[in-house]
């Protein structure tokens, strides 16, 4: 089962258990989806990468509305995105380890033969296709400059 059908599944059973917050947070997942594929173009079905790049976006958002509420001292609301945070991820692809983007980083930037951090966009460009939704690009992007620095 893919991850779509997976999420489709669920908000039906939040529905038939009456979980009306899990289910408004799916609707507004299924709602983005869509919203990607619109983009994406006419009859277009997302792939499970472009699908995990629309989760990941989703789990960024969350990330920086915690932030956000936990500056306006916002309890109710950091507990509220946490859940959701917490849900999404259930739907994203194993994440990879540090090590993992370190090594798959190396390869990369042998391959398209950078030198230093003037190649760093080269190097992005080679690599997030590689890691997408599997990867947050924050931390893939300090790997690089990190590696990039040293090289």
């Amino acid at each position: 089962m893919g991850t779509l059908e997976r999420i489709k599944n669920d908000l039906t059973e939040a529905l038939k258990a009456g979980d009306t917050a899990k289910a408004l947070s799916l609707r507004y997942l299924l709602a983005e989806i869509h919203n990607a594929e619109i983009a994406k173009g006419k009859d277009a079905v997302l792939t499970e990468e472009e699908l995990a790049a629309v989760l990941q976006k989703q789990v960024k958002q969350r990330q920086e509305s915690i932030a956000a509420y936990q500056q306006g001292d916002r309890e109710d609301l950091v507990k509220k995105e946490q859940r959701e945070l917490e849900m999404i991820r259930g739907y994203l692809p194993e994440q990879l380890s540090e090590d993992q983007i370190k090594e798959i980083a190396r390869t990369t930037i042998q391959e398209v033969g950078a030198t230093g951090m003037a190649d760093m966009g080269k190097v992005m460009g080679a690599l997030m296709p590689r890691v997408q939704g599997r990867a947050d690009g924050s931390v893939v992007s300090k790997i690089v400059q990190a590696l990039l620095g040293a090289a």
